[in-house]
């Protein structure tokens, strides 16, 4: 590990010190943001790590952004920690690769400083996986862009000022280049008066930061919140997705730390025949495979952080990307599952927290791309099969 690597993540930990397992578990409870939590992060400058020094972040890489991250996962927060952080972040790249210089100037120092929160708009109810397919449109009028539609399973939205939408601006194919794509725009998009609505969706994990679904009624966006080129946000928002998977790969391999370490643990502690339980083979390997899992999959997350911050080819780092992400999901979510066997009937216990750290890792392997669609771009990509979707 790098020392600058090193004392990151130390610092980045003794923030998240200050916030117990409790605090945790009572704003799950609660679904009560953690404001605290996440004032504290940007304070101490881990919440902009990513963006360049000119626009008021930290100027650093994505490795050192995501080993925050990790460190907030590790720590007892899990994803209500690192959504409370990341979500904002998503939209970075996009604004980096393809906003105006007028809109860099104005959008990211408020994210760096923690006054903007801006969250990600793109998924829909008919769409799915297929966002090409999306029918939340904008119509361009004098007065703005007149959005109407519908997204779900919007992050944040809730505690949220405005939202990267992805919005359809002409007919499929009939944008830049005739491409599949095209026809897709980015509008900064404010989440303010009666023409928007945003509700919450009832879920089973990482109640403390919302999932919504948001409704646009002939909802009105200023002409220059088109972020890139119009009918192109399609592919403008490609380039931002690898550093969504491998921030994710690394929140995911910081939620299997802490369920690793939580349950050898109690393995060293719980005596049952007079024994430590960790003594038995049927607790130990389970542990010791999930070990290894995590430990590869660290490693290909960190080869992918890599490429990403030296500029590797697109096809290059969608490929470690993905494989990143699919492999420290599944490592994670193996890890949770070791843990779960390892507490037996306590892991129902809230007070031992497994059952949190359970549910979040099953969701990695869901969102925001499920596993079996990574093994499809992986299929056609690298091993030259038939595209199967």
């Amino acid at each position: 590990m790098h020392e600058l690597d090193r004392e990151l993540r130390a610092g980045a930990a003794a923030v998240c010190a200050r916030y117990p397992l409790d605090y945790w578990a009572r704003l799950e409870e609660s679904e009560e943001f953690p404001e605290d939590f996440r004032r504290d992060f940007v304070r101490a400058g881990f919440a902009s790590i990513l963006i360049p020094e000119r626009y008021g972040g930290g100027g650093g890489t994505l490795r050192e952004q995501a080993a925050a991250m990790e460190e907030a996962a590790a720590a007892g927060g899990g994803l209500n920690a690192t959504a409370a952080v990341h979500i904002p972040l998503l939209c970075v790249p996009a604004l980096l690769a393809h906003g105006s210089e007028e809109q860099r100037q104005r959008v990211l120092p408020a994210i760096a400083s923690g006054e903007l929160f801006v969250t990600f708009g793109v998924t829909e109810p008919d769409a799915g996986t297929d966002t090409t397919r999306i029918t939340s449109r904008a119509r361009r009028t004098t007065e703005g862009w007149r959005v109407s539609g519908r997204k779900v399973w919007n992050s944040g939205a809730l505690r949220a000022d405005a939202v990267l939408l992805l919005v359809r601006t002409a007919p499929a194919g009939d944008g830049l280049g005739g491409r599949k794509g095209d026809g897709l725009t980015l509008l900064l998009t404010p989440l303010t008066g009666d023409t928007v609505s945003i509700t919450p969706i009832p879920k089973i994990g990482r109640r403390a930061v919302a999932s919504c679904e948001l409704v646009f009624t002939d909802h009105l966006v200023p002409l220059d919140a088109v972020v890139g080129a119009v009918d192109a946000g399609f592919h403008h928002l490609l380039s931002g997705l690898n550093a969504e998977r491998l921030l994710l790969a690394a929140e995911s391999i910081g939620l299997g730390r802490w369920a690793l370490e939580t349950a050898c643990r109690y393995a060293r502690e719980r005596i049952v025949f007079d024994r430590p339980i960790g003594q038995n083979q049927a607790v130990a390997h389970p542990l010791a495979k999930a070990y290894v899992q995590l430990l590869a999959a660290s490693e290909v997350t960190l080869r992918g952080l890599d490429l990403y911050d030296e500029g590797g080819s697109a096809g290059a780092l969608g490929t470690v990307a993905n494989s990143a992400k699919y492999l420290a999901t599944e490592a994670a979510w193996a890890c949770t599952e070791a843990a779960m066997q390892t507490f037996g009937g306590y892991a129902f216990a809230r007070e031992y927290h497994i059952g949190r750290y359970w549910t979040e890792t099953r969701l990695g392997r869901l969102a925001p791309v499920n596993n079996e669609m990574v093994l499809n771009y992986l299929a056609e990509r690298e091993l030259g099969l038939p595209r199967s979707y």
